[in-house]
């Protein structure tokens, strides 16, 4: 048993990487932030649906459920497009601090939808977390387009977290996503159609290199990810895998500077900020675990 839970951890820290490397790809996929989350939504959906169907799992919800699905859709894809669109708007680890903030907006909006009290220490944390992005900013204004589109990232990826926290509880995690892809897909093919250029030959000119990253990110980093995240909630409690999650902005920055040396070297400033942000959000993380825990033994 004592084997099995360590698995699962090694698992969980490989997820981790997973979600940290989805950035990577972002640097190294060509297109623009749009059309790259277009296809990651796509394929995505074709391999979520492939999974349901060898599970036999029934997709039959009511229209009302379907309409909350679609709109957490649209807000996920919202969230890719402007984390993606940070990303080349600035670099990888501009993008990942600022994202990470999203738990200062998770402290926010949890008590309004979930209508709960608010959290002195949340509040508190979140406070930190702004001097910390106030600070990469000050040190980093020639990135303020990309750090604007992460704070803009950060939120909807905790609206779309607090929302999908009352989904799961009584809706199985594979049958939410397959609506909440579909429904960003045709969010995006609408807003092509609409605002942008249209599907047009060069929309589908997509390099092989670009087509075999966007098949990793639809497929590793999104599918099975996804699918693996919620399996080893069978033996690691939620609240360890959200404090786990949290080392995704570490994972990333790390690779990042690894891999782009030569973009992604920041000045001392932005290390300060990014470590008080990163600092913020474990400890946040820490406290909620043990608060949980403690109660629990009561």
């Amino acid at each position: 048993m004592r084997d099995v839970k360590i698995l699962n951890y090694l698992h969980m820290h490989l997820l981790v990487f997973i979600a940290g490397f989805t950035a990577i790809l972002g640097e190294l996929i060509t297109i623009d932030a749009i059309p790259l989350v277009w296809f990651r939504m796509l394929m995505a959906t074709g391999l979520m649906y492939i999974y349901i169907r060898l599970r036999k799992i029934s997709i039959k919800v009511t229209p009302k459920n379907i309409t909350r699905f679609a709109v957490a859709g649209i807000i996920i894809a919202l969230h890719w497009i402007t984390f993606f669109g940070a990303i080349k708007a600035s670099n990888i680890s501009i993008t990942l601090s600022m994202v990470s903030s999203g738990a200062f907006f998770a402290s926010i909006l949890e008590p309004i939808i979930h209508k709960r009290k608010l959290i002195t220490y949340e509040i508190v944390f979140g406070l930190v977390v702004v001097i910390g992005v106030m600070l990469i900013t000050q040190s980093e204004i020639q990135y303020i387009e990309g750090i604007i589109l992460g704070i803009i990232s950060a939120f909807f990826s905790a609206l779309f977290a607090v929302l999908n926290g009352k989904f799961v509880k009584t809706h199985r995690p594979s049958v939410i996503s397959i609506y909440e892809f579909i429904s960003g897909v045709l969010f995006i093919t609408l807003y092509i159609a609409v605002f942008g250029t249209g599907f047009q030959g060069d929309f589908f000119n997509v390099s092989q290199s670009d087509l075999w990253y966007l098949f990793c990110l639809a497929s590793v980093c999104t599918a099975y990810a996804f699918i693996a995240s919620v399996k080893i909630m069978e033996h690691i409690s939620p609240y360890t895998v959200m404090l786990t999650y949290n080392l995704e902005p570490i994972y990333g920055i790390i690779l990042a500077l690894i891999l782009f040396p030569e973009s992604e070297k920041m000045s001392t400033n932005f290390y300060f900020g990014a470590a008080i942000i990163l600092g913020a959000v474990l400890l946040n993380g820490g406290l909620k675990n043990w608060k949980a825990l403690k109660r629990k033994r009561s």
